[in-house]
């Protein structure tokens, strides 16, 4: 069975098309800037070893190239993994991988192929039933949608009861240095502006979450030039912004922008990048009340002090 590639057209409001182009552009050489990804996907799912989840069904909404589907398919070799994105050429290497793991080891000895499918979709308008995964991952996708409120409520939507959620994104001060040296240069949005961790965790009470936990760190990236520091950036896809001014970027702003990072230069001669990263979990509890508005208590929390809130 050869895992399935269903390209869709997505529907957000946060300009999907131009999302969709610029990481099909950047599908070829993800493994370039992979590294940023792999580093914060460890950081989130080391959180997992504490959680005791045996998932049927795993939803991974920003699957990318599918590294994080590789990983659970070790994790939980049980589940049935299916991975989204808003890129068709994301997708397809996604897919392209699954095969290549089905044709190595002792899955090849067996003739199967993983637990593994992808499609292509809108994070806000998932193509899934509802109560369908027990557990929805995504790993530095939420923050491209600038309307976040509403892609938490169908990450709630497809949950099964009692499933989990868990996710992680760039917060509002990622790449606060290019951000202030464009400042520099012009006053044109160039850089991403992502929702602010409170804000989430407001947005998942809303949804329908229970007592969703955020909390925050800061990653600092060293570069020995602006040059390599651009470079990165451009490959890591942070500044798909639809303000961006049409065209090529003037070698005049281009250079202005560069003495600009210059000047930030450190003591240790090294240009500092910062990535705040925001993590966030919760789970999806059971409905409060019944289709007739009568109040709704799980057996398990009689007699532990369990009442509708």
């Amino acid at each position: 069975m050869k895992p399935s590639v269903a390209p869709q057209t997505p529907s957000s409001a946060f300009s999907a098309r131009f999302l969709r182009t610029a990481f099909d552009r950047r599908a070829p050489n993800w493994q370039e800037a992979d590294f940023l990804m792999r580093e914060v996907a460890s950081r989130l799912a080391s959180r997992l070893d504490y959680i005791k989840l045996k998932p049927k069904r795993v939803l991974d909404v920003g699957c990318g190239t599918g590294g994080d589907l590789l990983s659970f398919g070790e994790r939980y070799p049980e589940a049935y993994r299916v991975g989204l994105d808003a890129s068709f050429a994301m997708v397809k290497a996604a897919a392209a991988a699954a095969a290549a793991g089905a044709t190595t080891g002792w899955r090849r000895l067996l003739r199967t192929a993983p637990p593994y499918g992808v499609v292509q979709g809108d994070f806000s308008a998932l193509p899934f039933a509802s109560r369908t995964f027990d557990l929805v991952w995504s790993n530095l996708a939420l923050h491209w949608y600038r309307e976040p409120h509403r892609v938490i409520p169908e990450w709630h939507r497809v949950l099964s009861t009692d499933g989990l959620l868990m996710f992680s994104a760039y917060g509002p001060d990622t790449l606060r240095e290019l951000r202030t040296a464009w400042a520099e240069v012009d006053d044109i949005a160039h850089v991403l502006e992502p929702t602010d961790m409170h804000d989430l965790g407001d947005m998942m009470v809303a949804s329908g979450f229970d007592t969703p936990v955020t909390d925050m760190e800061r990653l600092t990236l060293t570069f020995e030039s602006p040059d390599t520091l651009l470079r990165d950036v451009r490959l890591l896809g942070v500044n798909p912004l639809p303000e961006r001014r049409s065209g090529l970027t003037g070698r005049a702003r281009l250079a202005a922008l560069r003495a600009a990072l210059e000047r930030q230069r450190g003591q240790d001669g090294t240009i500092a990048l910062t990535f705040e990263l925001v993590y966030g979990h919760a789970w999806k509890i059971p409905e409060k009340t019944d289709a007739a508005g009568n109040a709704v208590v799980r057996i398990q929390d009689i007699g532990r002090g369990g009442r509708p809130r």
